[in-house]
């Protein structure tokens, strides 16, 4: 028989959380054969991510998953084997009480968010205080081996590979959305918080000798993109031509398409967890736009990645990195470091590879997850 599990997922910004569970699940029940619901408090944030879910329905399946409306009053529903409350959401009073009650023990795993700060992995996988007489367990996602890895699927490399090496392939995918790349040019994509910098960005972008085709998804950095062009909103297959810049607005698309999006660009700027993720799989340079927190508590998990990410690089590749990241995040003037980004780019792209092949030995997240629980059993 089948082993059950619950994730639950309150939608806190925007596509982050629910875009992690959503991954989650899918290779829960495509790689180790799991049922498995997924409770979402808000459909609507799904919707985007897979387009044929309704966003009125209480039950439904999508690839394989069990999708249920997290509804405001809980109704019984038969116990899971698993219970992943994700990124500390409060799962419903009646639903815990049920879980102390029942037999035999079901796991409850605290799945939080990712970070390289060094406490981690020694927390990783340690008990909880009891709650309403029941054990929880830390479970933090991380690049060390001590942690529960990173979300990705089998053969995911392989299928970046070879997609990468397929011109025909990614020009027919990327016509879709009517995006036409000029031979010389640089393709990136632009996924971002607001920025007030951006502006100053862009015009690096359209002054270089090398021209750049930049994609901006739709999403809260729009505005800023809008700001600089200054003449009117960036309009779905408008592409806007600005010196040696091409900017093109894009649509939200499906998870599977957003990975081959990242794997089409030569640079990929991204926000919050699961984009970071996916983007460091494109094995391309990137910048990592962190959610702000209270207290700066992000600057530190910042810097512990950074710490991480530029083992290996020569002085000035890592100078530059650092200046960049750090300008970004800070909201500082960009485009110098971004100069600097370029004089190093051939080591940065070696170096962006070398990186995604060496996380990718570690065990994935979904895997480390079905590991601990056969152990807990």
């Amino acid at each position: 028989m089948k082993a059950s599990w619950d994730i639950f997922c309150s939608v806190v910004d925007n596509y982050g959380d629910i875009g992690v569970t959503w991954r989650l699940a899918r290779q829960l029940v495509a790689e180790h054969d799991l049922q498995v619901r997924l409770w979402v408090d808000d459909l609507a944030s799904f919707v985007p991510l897979c387009p044929t879910a309704d966003p009125q329905a209480a039950q439904q399946w999508q690839a394989g998953v069990d999708v249920r409306q997290w509804p405001s009053v809980w109704q019984r529903v038969e116990m899971p084997d698993v219970v992943i409350e994700a990124f500390a959401c409060k799962l419903p009073v009646d639903y815990v009480d049920a879980m102390a009650r029942s037999t035999p023990v079901r796991l409850w795993l605290n799945l939080d968010y990712l970070s390289a700060e060094e406490w981690v992995g020694g927390c990783h996988g340690l008990p909880s205080l009891k709650t309403a007489g029941y054990q929880k367990y830390f479970f933090f996602p991380g690049f060390q081996a001590d942690t529960g890895g990173l979300l990705r699927e089998a053969g995911l490399l392989d299928q970046r590979r070879q997609w990468q090496q397929d011109p025909a392939r990614r020009q027919a995918f990327l016509a879709q959305w009517g995006v036409y790349v000029a031979a010389e040019a640089r393709l990136m994509s632009l996924f971002a918080y607001e920025h007030p910098q951006i502006p100053g960005w862009l015009q690096a972008l359209a002054e270089d000798s090398r021209p750049t085709h930049l994609l901006v998804p739709r999403g809260r950095v729009l505005g800023d993109v809008e700001r600089w062009l200054g003449d009117g909103p960036l309009l779905l297959d408008e592409p806007r031509q600005c010196g040696a810049l091409t900017l093109q607005l894009m649509p939200f698309v499906s998870q599977n398409d957003y990975d081959r999006l990242l794997w089409c660009c030569d640079f990929n700027a991204v926000r919050g967890e699961d984009s970071f993720v996916r983007a460091q799989w494109a094995g391309r340079p990137l910048v990592w736009h962190i959610y702000k927190q209270e207290e700066y508590a992000h600057w530190e998990k910042l810097e512990a990645f950074l710490a991480l990410y530029t083992q290996g690089l020569g002085p000035a590749a890592e100078a530059a990195t650092l200046s960049f990241w750090r300008a970004w995040n800070m909201e500082q003037d960009i485009a110098e470091s971004w100069r600097q980004m370029l004089a190093n780019w051939p080591e940065l792209t070696t170096h962006a590879q070398a990186w995604s092949d060496e996380k990718a030995r570690q065990a994935d997240l979904a895997m480390a997850l079905v590991q601990f629980h056969r152990n807990w059993l």
